[in-house]
């Protein structure tokens, strides 16, 4: 029996097969990022790099939100993550954020700000595709693409000097636009 969310959104033009690839190649970014930026943050040392740590831990902590958000979503429109993690991590929309040869401050800011600017890449796209066809998933991408959009603003702040508008969250992983999809 078809759910009755997946019929509807079939019925107004979204093909779910296609629509369930981008959303698990987003969720394996997600959560190949949320690996990557920990190893990044470990290597964010000295007291440049103590000046980083907690923004780096904010975006982290964020995209693993967003990881469970999607896999949420995912399963609601019948589909399913894969069992292989290395599957898995194949898939996944953006470049792996892996710590470049030389790890400068500099250059994790690069591959962070990479990273995040991917990651709006990604979501447009999603957006693009849904918009005004299927509002809940329209909804969390577009939760998830504020948030990365402020991550990107973050990073090209610490690299360029301009002027991003951040503000520290309460708390790390606060997820602003995002938590309201989560189930904890």
């Amino acid at each position: 029996m078809a759910r009755r969310n997946v019929e509807l959104i079939k019925q107004a033009g979204i093909d779910v097969e296609k629509l369930l690839d981008m959303l698990v190649r987003a969720a394996a970014a997600e959560f190949t990022t949320y690996y990557y930026y920990t190893i990044l943050r470990m290597h964010a040392t000295g007291l440049e790099g103590e000046a980083i740590k907690e923004i780096i831990e904010d975006a982290r902590e964020e995209d693993r939100s967003h990881f469970e958000a999607l896999a949420v979503r995912i399963y609601e429109l019948g589909g399913e993550l894969p069992n292989d993690i290395v599957e898995f991590s194949r898939m996944a929309a953006c470049m792996d954020a892996k710590l470049p040869e030389n790890p400068t401050i500099e250059n994790l800011l690069k591959v962070l700000l990479d990273a995040e600017r991917c990651a709006v890449g990604v979501y447009t796209e999603i957006l693009n595709y849904v918009w005004g066809k299927d509002y809940r998933t329209a909804d969390l991408a577009l939760a998830i693409l504020h948030e990365e959009i402020e991550h990107e603003a973050w990073f090209e702040e610490l690299l360029t000097g301009k002027p991003s508008g951040h503000f520290r969250r309460r708390h790390p992983g606060e997820s602003p636009y995002t938590r309201r999809f989560l189930k904890t």
